[in-house]
């Protein structure tokens, strides 16, 4: 039984990272930023389920910690690259208003 659970997570672990390279392709190639930033979310979401699932596979109860850590690090990354989107966006529309009203 413990041969299936193990080819279970290691499925899992093999589908999760074709969808992580997905996730990496679609940050790379995407044509808005906003394509771009769900992305880099969905990558670190996936990377917090593979930690997850080596938490269970290898029974070792620490990788719940860092699991949780690179949640909020994530978290924060992605705030403030919307924050950084949000500022360009502003300066572009500022510069695009102040040149048509002249």
């Amino acid at each position: 039984m413990s041969g299936a659970y193990d080819a279970l997570f290691t499925g899992a672990l093999l589908l999760l990272g074709g969808l992580m390279i997905a996730c990496l392709v679609r940050a790379i190639l995407g044509p808005r930023i906003a394509d771009r930033l769900v992305s880099i979310n969905m990558t670190g979401t996936i990377a917090i389920m593979m930690i997850a699932l080596l938490t269970v596979m290898l029974d070792e109860g620490y990788l719940v910690d860092i699991a949780i850590i690179y949640a909020l690090l994530s978290f924060l990354a992605v705030v403030v690259l919307v924050k950084i989107f949000i500022g360009v966006y502003r300066a572009n529309k500022q510069r695009g208003n102040g040149g048509a009203g002249r």
